[in-house]
């Protein structure tokens, strides 16, 4: 018995459409996931992974939809592969079986670089355009998540003993945030 044909389709942003990635392949379960490729920590990636099984295969429109990341990519396909999972990626017109020659490898590692430099240019020209709109006066950075008086309020629980995470919950942040309104505030004093 054949195995299923899972696809896997990524964008970055919650804007960005999804349609064309896999339009008109024959697939029996799609994961989505609207994420950054910078990391693997994407729900439906996760999920996929558990899903996929001995004999399916797994459809990704091109490998940077997989993973932005050489390490990433590598780990993904290795650990797909390991399970028996065949990988297509329609764009590069190449599959990973687990089987594959010493060119395969070399072709994953080669396409999977030219995704992790793509990212890396990406970045300089948004570090670039963003220095560019602060000398015009342009670019006034990210709206603070939380008022003043939020911030003492944030303070006051965390010095009632209530656990920084759920401070950082009941507030819609992130720990990281937390702690960094936390700095500024004792950087301040």
């Amino acid at each position: 018995m054949a195995g299923q044909r899972i696809g896997y389709i990524r964008v970055s942003t919650l804007e960005q459409t999804t349609e064309r990635q896999l339009e008109g392949l024959a697939l029996d379960q799609t994961f989505t996931d609207k994420a950054s490729g910078k990391d693997a920590n994407r729900p439906q990636l996760e999920q996929m992974l558990r899903f996929a099984r001995s004999g399916d295969t797994v459809v990704v429109y091109s490998m940077d939809r997989l993973a932005r990341n050489l390490d990433d990519l590598r780990r993904i396909v290795h650990t797909l592969t390991g399970k028996g999972v065949r990988i297509a990626f329609v764009k590069e017109q190449l599959t990973f079986t687990g089987e594959d020659s010493s060119m395969a490898s070399l072709l994953l590692s080669v396409m999977g670089a030219f995704a992790e430099f793509e990212r890396a240019l990406i970045h300089e020209r948004q570090r670039e355009g963003i220095a560019l709109a602060k000398q015009r006066g342009a670019y006034k950075g990210r709206k603070k998540a939380l008022s003043a008086a939020a911030v003492m309020q944030l303070r006051a629980r965390i010095a009632a003993g209530i656990s920084k995470a759920k401070v950082a919950q009941e507030f819609g942040i992130s720990r990281q945030t937390l702690y960094q309104y936390l700095q500024a505030v004792d950087g301040a004093a």
